[in-house]
């Protein structure tokens, strides 16, 4: 999808760019699959800001997606491809022969009228689900499951594909988009292809009110703060942080620090992303 340029009319247009939406065949989407979205402002069940720097931006309504894609061996025809505002990615929209209507991530190169389908037989084509036993090495995938019938969680925002490497034991070995090799149970399931809209990451948005539009507002620099409210806080003028490395607002590591914690699954990540640790 081609990235539209705008008239330099004012300082916030100049050097901005946004998308086309040429691909977008439905303005308008499907009600049944509409839920709405209580504006949290980043705060938790308890009232408490769990994540900073969150608020306002524009109304959205939640398009109901199908992540376990569990219509075993119904055909579906893809009726339309249309705008999420809660995802970087395209959703179409499905019809199924036996009269469903879903949602499901666009994959790139998905067109109106192409034929998909959810099945362990299923050809190896793009936007059919198949268990990754089924699917052969090299083949990129994305929506993939973590747990049997859980539904998709890896590969699901633009752009994203992961690479069927290797099969053992009962698992299939993954390549992520970061590098990481993982090790998944065979029986988990994945749709063939990428992930449309690669051609996210490249947009600019030129100006501060785009950002707010998507509810996130000013970050303040910690170097600008006073030490009671950061660890870079405080001194003269424009002062170092004055310690080994940058820190959090809580005093930890900010760069470099590796924050996982997650024992029980170590043993299916083969390699790390970056710099190929282990």
């Amino acid at each position: 999808m081609p990235i539209r340029t705008f008239k330099p009319t004012s300082p916030g247009r100049r050097g901005a760019t946004g998308f086309t939406f040429e691909e977008i065949t439905k303005q308008r989407p499907e009600k049944r699959l509409l839920v709405t979205k209580k504006k949290r402002a980043g705060r938790a069940d308890n009232g408490k800001i769990s994540i900073r720097h969150r608020g306002g931006g524009h109304k959205r309504r939640i398009r109901i997606v199908d992540f376990r894609r569990d219509k075993e061996g119904v055909p579906g025809r893809v009726a339309a491809i249309e705008y999420d505002p809660g995802r970087s990615a395209r959703i179409a929209l499905i019809f199924y022969a036996d009269g469903d209507k879903r949602y499901i991530v666009a994959p790139d190169g998905l067109v109106v009228d192409r034929r998909i389908v959810a099945a362990a037989d299923a050809p190896i084509e793009l936007g059919n689900t198949l268990p990754l036993s089924a699917i052969p090495a090299g083949t990129q995938v994305h929506n993939v499951e973590l747990q049997p019938g859980r539904g998709g969680q890896l590969g699901r925002s633009a752009g994203a594909s992961l690479q069927v490497m290797a099969k053992d034991n009962g698992y299939v070995l993954l390549r992520l988009p970061s590098g990481e090799m993982r090790q998944v149970l065979e029986r988990c399931r994945a749709t063939v292809g990428a992930v449309g809209n690669p051609e996210h990451q490249q947009v600019k948005l030129g100006k501060a009110g785009r950002t707010r539009h998507r509810r996130r507002r000013p970050q303040v620099r910690g170097s600008a703060m006073n030490p009671v409210d950061h660890p870079h806080g405080g001194g003269e003028g424009k002062a170092p942080i004055g310690m080994p490395g940058p820190k959090t607002p809580w005093g930890k590591p900010a760069l470099g620090y590796r924050t996982r914690n997650n024992k029980r699954t170590d043993r299916y990540i083969v390699r790390r992303r970056g710099k190929g640790r282990r």
